[in-house]
């Protein structure tokens, strides 16, 4: 059943989870028939702590013993699974109508600490009822570890904001995969090997 958006009743405004969670709805009705899948509130691990060392028989290596990851809760999470295997692809922190230089800061380390785990992942922003207004600038200034970032006039996307955002989102996940095969099969002798690597920027 297609995804109905809810209409704010007496000028009653969206909490940020609950337009985050409308998002994620709408997102899950195109992305599982690619095995993708989102979901809001999930906790992915930033840190993890090595407690000692276990020496070998011989005493020439040394194994680390960790403790339990520690986790940042995340506003929406893109996410692969096949096989009980779950890889997260893209993770979207949020935001309603305003941003501050403490949010893009905060948001941005969080981008920074996920991706020492999960190198791969790609880590943006949306913004939601923004109106007329552009993303700041205090996002550019200070979200240097964002993938990407998308601003929503309303909460309820328009079609052209939708269709932009969805694009972003698979070109997201693609970016994703290269960079997973890139980093995890460099030592194969049958590698793709590549000679140039540019990050663009796309502005609309």
């Amino acid at each position: 059943m297609k995804y109905q958006w809810r209409e704010n009743l007496k000028g009653i405004k969206m909490t940020e989870n609950e337009w985050t969670k409308s998002i994620c709805v709408r997102l899950n009705e195109e992305l599982q028939s690619k095995s993708l899948f989102a979901e809001t509130l999930r906790d992915l691990p930033y840190s993890q702590e090595i407690l000692h060392y276990k020496k070998n028989c011989e005493g020439d290596t040394w194994t680390a013993m960790y403790m339990d990851p520690i986790s940042f809760e995340t506003d929406l999470v893109i996410y692969e699974e096949a096989e009980a295997v779950v890889k997260p692809r893209v993770v979207i922190e949020a935001k309603i109508q305003s941003v501050t230089t403490h949010d893009a800061i905060t948001y941005s380390y969080k981008a920074e600490k996920h991706k020492n785990i999960t190198p791969y992942l790609r880590y943006g922003i949306m913004l939601g009822d923004r109106g007329k207004y552009p993303l700041p600038g205090r996002l550019f200034r200070h979200g240097t570890n964002f993938d990407f970032m998308f601003s929503f006039s309303g909460t309820e996307p328009t079609q052209d904001e939708w269709k932009s955002f969805m694009e972003l989102i698979f070109n997201e996940v693609d970016y994703s995969r290269i960079m997973e095969k890139m980093l995890h099969e460099n030592r194969k002798k049958d590698r793709k090997r590549y000679y140039m690597l540019e990050k663009q920027l796309v502005l609309k």
